[in-house]
């Protein structure tokens, strides 16, 4: 599907300024194209649930300005780090504080790891939207992605399932399906949010029942 939507309407104003601080490092799971389909769904989902548009944009394109690889001891708190440089970066272009607040908050709530109950409408926009994109076939393809990148292997041959054995998902890419992707969908905060994963989820189960048929 093509689309003649520029990226982030309507706020391309305010991408071009945030992008620079947007993103860090060469990680393809959390980079330029992450945030465009992130904020696709922020912007879904808040034509139906409403919300401050501009503090959701802002949030979407900074939520993952610090980067924190997925086996760093300090992955709990990359949310919490993207929040303080992003309350940087707004204050350095003059937003009032209480905007800033809002944009920190929501950046702070997205992060599964960090556990922090979003209490706003615009973060839990943010944190639906940035599901959905762990989740269907882009959350299947950022899993492994990951995978590569930390060098884990793919399955455990012996036994793919983990019917007989603890989840492993730092050693073996599929087991993150059981220990993290399938729960995501039982969590999300909007209505719309939910309808939509409902709709990932089942992709995501049938990639992973598909592949282990194949193997």
């Amino acid at each position: 599907m093509t689309t003649d939507r520029p990226a982030f309407a309507p706020h391309e104003a305010l991408a071009a300024e945030l992008l620079p601080h947007a993103t860090e490092g060469d990680d393809g799971s959390h980079d330029i194209a992450h945030l465009q389909r992130v904020w696709n769904n922020a912007a879904a989902i808040q034509a139906s649930e409403g919300g401050d548009s501009a503090i959701l944009a802002a949030s979407v394109l900074l939520h993952d300005c610090v980067t924190v690889e997925k086996n760093d001891p300090l992955r709990p708190q990359a949310s919490r780090l993207a929040a303080r440089k992003a309350s940087d970066v707004l204050a350095v272009l003059d937003w009032p504080a209480d905007r800033i607040a809002a944009v920190a908050h929501a950046i702070e709530a997205h992060s599964f790891s960090a556990g922090i109950a979003p209490e706003t409408l615009e973060a839990r926009i943010l944190q639906d939207a940035d599901r959905l994109d762990a989740i269907g076939m882009i959350g299947v393809a950022r899993c492994f992605y990951v995978a590569g990148r930390l060098g884990s292997a793919l399955y455990d041959p012996a036994d793919p399932a983990a019917e007989a054995r603890p989840l492993a998902d730092a050693r073996f890419a599929l087991d993150h399906f059981d220990n993290k992707l399938f729960k995501l969908a039982d969590g999300f905060q909007t209505a719309t949010g939910a309808r939509l994963a409902a709709t990932r989820q089942q992709r995501l189960r049938r990639f992973y029942d598909e592949f282990l048929d194949e193997i």
